[in-house]
């Protein structure tokens, strides 16, 4: 019997290498997803509660009663003060069981006369200011200064003016004003066309002081 001696092609190693890898990588795939079958699942136990016993406190010490103290008792009687405090005095006075025969007249004062009522004092009536005359209402709005329209300025003035008892103004007085130009023009008018009527005390006409305020505009100048 001869053995077979013919020649046989050996495989190349790296494709057995490969096979060999490729068994294993099919092997570990297979562990890897049939473990969580193999693992038992854990299960979810409910929470179990204990009660820790608190240690407790004595009850506390009553307090102990203290003792009455007793006072002795005294036989002696109270003593009291006399009511009546002695005081010294050098005054005398003389009594006497015998009755006059008539009592001393006491003399009357003098008549003082009648008696004069006088009346009180009768109060100030209230000063009722004056007002502008509504008939001269026209003549209040002086005459626009020319310098001040080609300077194209509004302009304002306040001033205070003593009102007679006729209504007429009698004396002017500058409290405030935008130039010399408006308030020369403001004072001239007042003095001349300015008329009010006069402020009362208790229905009689009297002098009075009055603020007044001018304003000029140059729409109103056109």
């Amino acid at each position: 019997m001869h053995a077979d001696t013919r020649y046989h092609a050996k495989a190349p190693r790296s494709l057995s290498f490969g096979a060999a890898l490729a068994l294993n990588g099919a092997i570990l795939a297979g562990l890897i997803f049939s473990a969580p079958n193999f693992l038992p699942k854990p299960q979810n136990k409910p929470f179990e509660g204990k009660n820790i016993p608190l240690p407790v406190p004595p009850p506390p010490t009553p307090a102990k009663p203290q003792p009455k103290k007793v006072q002795p008792r005294t036989t002696s009687q109270p003593l009291a003060r006399d009511p009546i405090v002695p005081t010294r005095s050098e005054a005398t006075i003389e009594t006497s069981t015998v009755l006059p025969d008539r009592l001393p007249t006491i003399e009357k004062p003098a008549d003082p006369g009648p008696t004069l009522v006088v009346d009180p004092p009768k109060p100030i009536p209230a000063l009722i200011g004056a007002s502008q005359d509504p008939r001269y209402l026209r003549d209040f709005q002086p005459e626009y200064p020319s310098q001040e329209i080609r300077a194209q300025r509004d302009g304002v003035v306040t001033l205070r003016v003593l009102i007679g008892a006729d209504g007429r103004v009698k004396a002017v007085e500058p409290v405030s004003a935008t130039s010399d130009a408006f308030f020369a023009v403001t004072r001239r008018q007042a003095l001349g066309k300015w008329r009010f009527r006069p402020a009362t005390r208790g229905g009689i006409a009297e002098e009075s002081w009055k603020t007044m305020t001018v304003r000029f505009r140059l729409e109103d100048a056109r």
